[in-house]
């Protein structure tokens, strides 16, 4: 069976280079090249959704190749579409990328300028990999084949505005529509997930740390089934170890829930790490949860011109939500838009804490009366988001994807 090969080349003299060889290679079924990073996942997705057969066995990517950087693009073909085999095409074959690369899930290097006896060594290597991976697989349930779930995190204006409420809440109303929907919790210092759903774990989100290859089976590991269907990955017990969640790993374990599940819900908290914003930058949609008090608002506004001096996002792509909301309340959602600059959410959450503090002093916030108007306000504004199943047209999607590198840079504010 012939060989299909996927070039990935922004360059288009490189183009031509490559696409010449490897139409000279026996059994080699090169497939219409991609130009940039969006458009080789884009197309692995769209491949990937009808069959893991009809992925190509090899993609090369050029060093070139953006905006996403070339290596961060292999990590993320790696991690989405496990039986497709990567060679990276470069003018750099040190041993210091070398390793770098096979850490990221390249199967090998190519030198440039390209030289036909090295590349058709090394595609018919990868090729047979990519064979053999698909055969071990098979037919396995739990091989991503889709095009990527929706991530969406969600950060306070200061503390004790109602994040993590308001992000139980969209995930629980997301898996509840039948789109498998993982809840993890990046308020790394003073996340409290567990406590709202009565959880006793032992594995956190900083087991994920340290791993350069998160595969289905580790995450799986890490990840706490519960009652009501959802994935949660939990901040650590000991708030000290959150340092050791990098952006790098950050970037790493929401690529690896994007991978598995329909839907993603991040509980960033109110403080802002460099894991934090790594994942704000990442996400579709970016929610900041308000109060409307001065205090609150002006802190989502601080909160929206860091992110936009830090490059993490810009106020437009920031969609604010207002938590506590009364009629009677002097600030506004009008108001708190002009302030911010941001979008804000059409669905308010109206201010009713004796509805919400048996749930919460009982750990049970999952059990919340399907009548109140607190849940039914919080799994409105899912389906406003476009969260629940039949409702993705209504999504804020912000396009933290095509933000390409953006989302890969941190500033040294952060302190990393």
């Amino acid at each position: 069976m012939p060989t299909r090969i996927l070039p990935a080349v922004g360059d288009a003299d490189a183009v031509r280079s490559l696409t010449t060889l490897l139409s000279q290679l026996p059994d080699a079924e090169p497939v219409a090249p991609v130009t940039d990073s969006t458009q080789l996942i884009d197309t692995l997705a769209r491949l990937a959704s009808e069959s893991i057969d009809e992925l190509p066995e090899v993609v090369v990517v050029h060093e070139r190749i953006g905006p996403v950087p070339s290596l961060e693009l292999i990590r993320e073909v790696a991690l989405r579409f496990p039986a497709v085999g990567v060679i990276l095409v470069t003018s750099d074959v040190g041993p210091g990328l070398f390793q770098a690369a096979m850490d990221y899930g390249a199967r090998g290097l190519i030198a440039l300028p390209l030289g036909y006896e090295e590349l058709a060594t090394r595609v018919h290597a990868v090729a047979q990999w990519s064979t053999g991976v698909r055969r071990h697989l098979g037919a396995a349930t739990d091989v991503f084949t889709g095009v990527g779930g929706t991530v969406v995190t969600v950060s306070g204006a200061k503390g004790g505005v109602g994040a993590t409420t308001a992000a139980v809440q969209l995930a629980l109303a997301a898996q509840a529509s039948g789109r498998p929907t993982a809840l993890l919790d990046m308020d790394l210092q003073t996340g409290d997930i567990a406590s709202y759903l009565d959880v006793q774990f032992r594995r956190s989100v900083v087991d994920l740390a340290s791993i350069t290859d998160i595969s289905p089976r580790v995450l799986a590991d890490a990840v706490f089934a519960h009652d009501t269907g959802l994935a949660l990955l939990l901040a650590p017990g000991e708030g000290e170890r959150g340092e050791e969640v990098t952006e790098r790993a950050a970037r790493q374990i929401v690529s690896a829930l994007r991978s598995r599940y329909e839907v993603v819900v991040v509980d960033c908290g109110a403080q802002l790490s460099g894991a934090g914003a790594a994942v704000v930058e990442m996400a579709d949609t970016a929610l900041l949860v308000t109060t409307p008090d001065v205090v609150a608002v002006r802190g989502a506004k601080r909160a929206v011109r860091m992110w936009d001096r830090l490059q993490v996002r810009k106020a437009e792509e920031t969609t604010v939500v207002v938590n506590r909301h009364s009629r009677s309340t002097e600030i506004q959602p009008a108001l708190i838009q002009k302030i911010t600059g941001t979008g804000v959410a059409a669905t308010v959450i109206p201010a009713n804490f004796k509805e919400l503090q048996g749930a919460v002093d009982a750990g049970r916030v999952h059990e919340l009366d399907a009548k109140g108007t607190v849940k039914q306000a919080l799994w409105t504004l899912a389906g406003e988001l476009g969260l629940v199943k039949g409702t993705e047209g209504n999504s804020h999607r912000n396009g933290g994807r095509e933000r390409g590198a953006l989302a890969f840079r941190r500033r040294k504010e952060l302190g990393r």
